[in-house]
């Protein structure tokens, strides 16, 4: 995710590659990993192969070149647009769109609201209306994918009917998570992967507090909304589950995101993986013979460990 939205930023600023540590020396530069399968899938052969990375070493570590990426048209939907195009997005609704916006050829925008030129602030503006060829007014409710809610503290008291084997497996993944909030600091910038990672901020150290990142765009994320009424559609986390703030909380896109991710500034990252070798090597997005839904943002998680703690739960 973080290679591919600094891909179309770049086209968006026209620089045609850059070098970058995600990826180096695993199958993303070896190019091992096919482009396209045969119809039919794996097991009909590959139709177009991987392409292998330029690789080079600066101050010691090694990068690899990534080709900037050309897009013909964007759609972006954003809060507030003005009737020459300058965007205002609210909470998480940058993501992606703000580049995506820049990079392309044509960029249409829905927005939830169209405002008079001069209405809005122009400190205020997110993207600027030179990027915006086409405005279209938003007439559909907004859909949430996936409502999480915090749990009641009278549904946690409720005895849950688990059979022994889910039981024991239920015990062992917050025993993990209590162990792996023991590493986590008061003031600790933290990113948390989905699923048994977010079970570490209950288990933190009294006393203790921590700064939650999440790659769409989030620095301060609060827990889960507690009622429906709570619930805001545009605050969600990475795995798209609603979300809320902390007092101090900032929001940015995704680009801005994985950099602060890749260049050092996030001091621990908790996510799962598949496998663990005794060296420390993650493989946690593809698996031989099965499809490959997307490396997502852990191999820039782990691309500056340097600097970054990561720890795997698992």
């Amino acid at each position: 995710q973080g290679t591919l939205v600094e891909r179309l930023r770049a086209h968006a600023a026209g620089i045609p590659a850059f070098f970058t540590p995600t990826g180096a020396s695993t199958a993303v530069e070896d190019g091992s990993i096919p482009t396209r399968y045969n119809e039919g899938g794996f097991a009909n052969g590959v139709k177009i192969p991987g392409i292998k990375k330029e690789s080079r070493e600066f101050g010691g570590r090694k990068y690899i070149m990534e080709p900037a990426i050309a897009g013909d048209v964007a759609f972006v939907h954003a809060w507030k647009v003005d009737e020459v195009g300058n965007c205002v997005f609210r909470y998480a609704q940058q993501n992606f769109g703000a580049v995506m916006a820049k990079n392309a050829k044509l960029t249409i925008v829905e927005a939830d609201e169209i405002v008079p030129t001069g209405s809005l602030s122009p400190n205020a503006i997110h993207i600027p209306g030179i990027y915006v060829d086409r405005i279209v007014q938003s007439t559909e409710p907004k859909q949430i994918e996936y409502m999480t809610l915090a749990p009641s503290p009278s549904s946690s008291a409720e005895p849950s009917i688990l059979t022994p084997e889910k039981e024991h497996a239920q015990k062992m993944r917050h025993r993990t998570a209590k162990r792996a909030a023991k590493e986590l600091k008061d003031g600790y910038y933290v990113n948390l992967g989905i699923g048994m990672p977010t079970l570490v901020p209950g288990y933190l150290e009294p006393g203790v507090s921590v700064w939650l990142q999440s790659e769409n765009g989030i620095l301060g994320m609060g827990p889960y909304p507690s009622t429906k009424e709570e619930v805001d559609p545009d605050l969600i986390n990475a795995g798209k589950e609603t979300v809320t703030l902390l007092p101090g909380a900032s929001i940015f896109d995704s680009s801005e995101s994985f950099a602060m991710i890749r260049g050092g500034h996030v001091d621990v990252s908790i996510l799962g993986a598949m496998q663990v070798s005794q060296a420390g090597d993650i493989a946690n997005f593809m698996i031989p013979g099965k499809l490959v839904k997307g490396i997502g943002g852990a191999m820039d998680l782990v691309s500056n460990p340097d600097k970054t703690k990561v720890i795997v739960v698992m």
